[in-house]
């Protein structure tokens, strides 16, 4: 056998170690352990380590919020982490406005199956549907939270802003940050006001680019169509913008995909730099070419993160992964 050690460009000798899982280990440590093994425990390691940076004071945070995180349970996490100052802006979908809204006035999601013993998923939908009760996999929503919802807007939001003229999005999140703030105090809500709230609470604004997609969106519309309010979609464009011209240095936290990612990644296409850092939570694969799936390195083609910046993909269930990382890295971040 030849020896080709001598011939070698791309190998360089660090030997793979081994993960530790002990008692008594905190997460910071659990996630340093991490950084000895391979595939995705490394990746984790490194998204704890590029995260950790971004909550430096100097680098301006895009936080990206995609899909059912409000009502799957990661609420307080993003909410801690507005009013702890690590978030300067925040880009989501109208479901989660939603349903962090319900939370923040009384409502609350439920335990649930996807496939009750003894019955399909569709027998079990169809029963759902019957009794008055949504779902979102293994998640619970009776309706009547959502009635209360529509009337929370109609009373303490919409009826606010119908003689401001076409307001923007984020002009709109915030009246809603304010009415749930106000609501929770007033009707001694047991859980806790939320993101939008910590956002109107901490100045940190919130876009909502595809809010139509989604009951917030469905309300706005039906108001709309008995009195003067009106959202301006593009009225956005500018202020967010202008917060990424502005940065000295910028992190994107990428939480799921869809519209929130790429309207956090775009928002550095009409500047002269890019982001610093960036880290995706995902679990839509790259290969099909589809934005949610795609790897921050390909963002790097498009001019949205700079030639050497830091950034990591992690492909897992967010609702696992988010914890872990934020944890860990405010742990590092601390000491």
């Amino acid at each position: 056998m030849s020896d080709h050690t001598d011939e070698r460009e791309t190998f360089h000798h660090d030997p793979i170690g081994h993960a530790e899982a002990r008692a008594g280990m905190t997460v910071g440590e659990l996630a340093d352990s991490y950084g000895e093994a391979g595939i995705g425990a490394s990746d984790i390691h490194e998204a704890v380590d590029i995260y950790s940076e971004m909550l430096d004071d100097d680098v301006t945070t895009f936080f990206g919020l995609a899909g059912a995180m409000v009502p799957t349970g990661m609420r307080a996490i993003v909410s801690e982490l507005i009013r702890d100052g690590h978030i300067d802006v925040l880009v989501t979908t109208g479901a989660n406005c939603t349903h962090d809204s319900i939370e923040a006035i009384g409502g609350k999601h439920h335990h649930g199956e996807v496939t009750p013993e003894g019955r399909t998923e569709r027998e079990h939908d169809e029963t759902l549907r019957d009794e008055g009760v949504d779902r979102i996999y293994n998640v619970y929503l009776p309706q009547e939270h959502f009635a209360l919802f529509e009337n929370h807007l109609r009373d303490e939001v919409f009826s606010t802003l119908e003689d401001d003229g076409a307001v923007s999005i984020q002009r709109m999140t915030e009246e809603l940050g304010r009415a749930n703030s106000e609501v929770n105090e007033r009707e001694d809500v047991p859980e806790d006001a939320g993101v939008l709230a910590a956002a109107y609470e901490n100045d940190v604004p919130v876009y909502c680019p595809a809010f139509q997609d989604s009951v917030l969106g469905l309300q706005a519309w039906m108001y709309s169509q008995t009195s003067e309010f009106t959202v301006d979609a593009l009225a956005d464009m500018t202020d967010i913008t202008d917060i990424a011209y502005e940065a000295d240095s910028a992190g994107a936290m990428v939480v799921g995909g869809g519209v929130p990612k790429n309207y956090v990644l775009q928002t550095m296409l009409v500047s002269p730099d890019a982001y610093d850092y960036a880290v995706q939570l995902t679990m839509d694969p790259s290969n099909t070419g589809g934005l949610s799936g795609a790897t921050l390195d390909e963002a790097r083609s498009w001019g949205k993160l700079e030639k050497d910046a830091r950034n990591v993909s992690v492909y897992a269930d967010a609702t696992i992964t988010l914890p872990l990382v934020v944890a860990a890295a405010r742990e590092r971040h601390s000491t």
